[in-house]
């Protein structure tokens, strides 16, 4: 077979009992893509195949439904006749099973990287009414060294939809108590699960050991596992407690809401990680959430801008800008104050959330800067190239105009401020 209906066909990337997976290319946008062809005939019992096929409805139904950068995305499904296929994006990179083994373990640093993303991600669908209940290692793709996706949202329930759910799905090693028992599922079967993938992550073992999935669901209902630090010493306690928590097979001592379960990973970094000049995108995206300049952004776009910006350490005394230096790039605080002077002269502070050097990029030509901008501590900046930032999404970049347009109009309101004084002071000056 060499295509399916416009997508050419490149080479078999997968398989498994009841598909095989193909890198393909679109011939219209010439993108490369991944296609999973369904085998309906090797589902005999026609109760089975009825399961199957309501699964890939329910994913199929998500084309164009979750677009996040941790989640990848379905671009097209045929679910129909003898020709039953899914479209999705390719993503290049192993699935985090390989990790999951005891020779293959990531560091600690990596996995919570990891985790925070997943988090994330998960949050976005719980937003967008989907619950995915099939979360583990196999279902989760991982790029680089922490960048990730997750997939396979075959499994996922629909908030508020009209058709009945499959029941029992999922992967019975990482079920949660309330999903074994076939109790209603809300996204905190998803932190559980997700806290079991962590698990597995830090030790290489699955937190029951057990022989069969009547056993593992005994386990499952009854019994608590050892920490992963038990398998794997190094691992630190603020991680061990954060997989216990995810774990509580009580939902009122689980983890209530994704954004707490992501906090305690940002505060494992900010407390336990050594100080170092490598800056985590866990802590990265925490920051900018926290900044007024990003307040209007979606978490999606939050994402984009980490895509496309650069981070650095700059130490107290050090210059940033140069008067009548070349430059385009403009500079947000994250962290630290700087000073801007001219000939010396100090013309104001910025804190954190302040943006400065925009103006090469407002002028849209060659600009030379006209200050000197000194760190007056140690700072953290955000350094935003206007070239990556053109080619951003166009919510991204109204964003960032729309952040543009608030500070120039609180800078006029704080110089209207200004020169009414002088003028107040002028004029007191020549009554008396």
């Amino acid at each position: 077979m060499d295509k399916i209906g416009k997508y050419e066909l490149a080479r078999e990337i997968g398989r498994g009992a009841t598909s095989t997976v193909y890198l393909a290319t679109d011939t219209f946008s010439k993108q490369q893509v991944a296609i999973k062809l369904f085998d309906m005939n090797s589902l005999r019992d026609p109760n089975r195949a009825k399961v199957y096929r309501k699964l890939l409805m329910t994913e199929a139904s998500l084309a164009g439904k979750l677009s996040h950068p941790h989640i990848v995305k379905i671009l097209d499904a045929v679910m129909e006749g003898d020709v039953n296929y899914m479209v999705m994006e390719y993503v290049e990179g192993d699935t985090l099973d390989r990790y999951a083994e005891v020779d293959h373990l990531l560091p600690i640093s990596t996995i919570a990287e990891i985790v925070y993303k997943c988090c994330k991600a998960l949050e976005y669908a719980q937003y967008q009414g989907v619950i995915h209940r099939d979360i583990k290692p196999a279902n989760i793709l991982l790029q680089g060294e922490t960048d990730i996706k997750i997939s396979d949202f075959g499994s996922a329930a629909l908030q508020d939809a009209q058709t009945t759910q499959v029941s029992g799905v999922g992967s019975p090693a990482y079920m949660s108590p309330e999903q074994v028992q076939e109790l209603p599922l809300t996204h905190q079967t998803d932190i559980y699960s997700l806290g079991v993938v962590m698990y597995k992550l830090l030790s290489g073992k699955l937190p029951f050991d057990a022989s069969n999935n009547f056993s593992m669901i005994y386990h499952i209902l009854n019994i608590d596992p050892p920490p992963p630090s038990a398998f794997r010493p190094e691992t630190p306690p603020e991680l061990d407690a954060i997989v216990r928590r995810a774990m509580e097979k009580d939902t009122a001592k689980r983890y209530p809401t994704w954004d707490e379960f992501a906090r305690d990973l940002v505060g494992f970094f900010s407390h336990v990680v050594p100080a170092q000049n490598e800056i985590f995108d866990t802590e990265k995206f925490d920051t900018l959430r926290s900044l007024a300049f990003f307040k209007n952004f979606s978490d999606v776009e939050l994402w984009e801008v980490l895509r496309i910006s650069s981070w650095r350490k700059v130490p107290e005394a050090e210059y940033i800008l140069r008067d009548s230096e070349d430059g385009r790039s403009f500079f947000i605080l994250a962290q630290g104050t700087v000073r801007v002077l001219k000939q010396g002269r100090l013309l104001s502070l910025l804190r954190s959330g302040d943006c400065f050097g925009e103006m090469a990029h407002l002028s849209e030509h060659a600009f030379k800067r006209s200050t000197d901008v000194i760190a007056k501590n140690d700072v953290v900046l955000i350094e935003i190239d206007p070239d990556m930032l053109a080619n951003a999404s166009t919510g991204c970049r109204f964003q960032f105009s729309d952040a543009f347009l608030r500070m120039l109009v609180r800078r006029l309101a704080v110089a209207n401020t200004r020169i009414s004084h002088l003028l107040a002071d002028q004029i007191q000056t020549e009554k008396e």
